[in-house]
């Protein structure tokens, strides 16, 4: 039987959850399988690492501390950007997803708070600082 390995393109079934409330917060089912090459960089490390060794077919379920999933949350990424930079008829309210350009790298940012001068924006990934749960299954394997 072939086994995914470092290089391989595959095609996975998954249903994310968090440990701790057992919510799905992302699945594949009922939809196309997530297709990606092992090792490409291009997913959380947890994930990529957990395919490695799976044969077509094959199940399982993998849990995923934050630092293998998209890190702990640091107050760090919480910032203050001024009002001012915002267009003069723009309408924002707390909740409200920004996009923000650092260095080149787009981010969605929530609006956390706001007053007259300021918003708060929180640009830690959304589900950084969490435990996740991945059912993974390997539909297929083409080196």
């Amino acid at each position: 039987m072939q086994l995914a390995k470092n290089g391989d393109r595959v095609q996975v079934h998954y249903t994310g959850k968090f440990e701790a409330s057992g919510e799905v917060f992302d699945s594949s089912e009922g939809g196309d399988p997530l297709e990606f090459v092992v090792g490409g960089g291009q997913l959380i490390e947890g994930f990529d690492e957990a395919i490695v060794g799976m044969g077509v077919g094959q199940s399982k379920t993998v849990t995923l501390p934050p630092e293998k999933a998209y890190g702990e949350r640091s107050e760090e990424r919480v910032v203050q950007a001024p009002r001012s930079e915002l267009p003069d008829d723009a309408e924002v309210n707390v909740g409200d997803v920004l996009e923000v350009t650092i260095g080149g790298q787009t981010f969605p940012a929530p609006v956390t708070s706001m007053d007259a001068e300021t918003l708060t924006l929180d640009l830690n990934p959304p589900l950084a600082g969490h435990t996740l749960v991945f059912d993974l299954t390997l539909v297929a394997i083409a080196e």
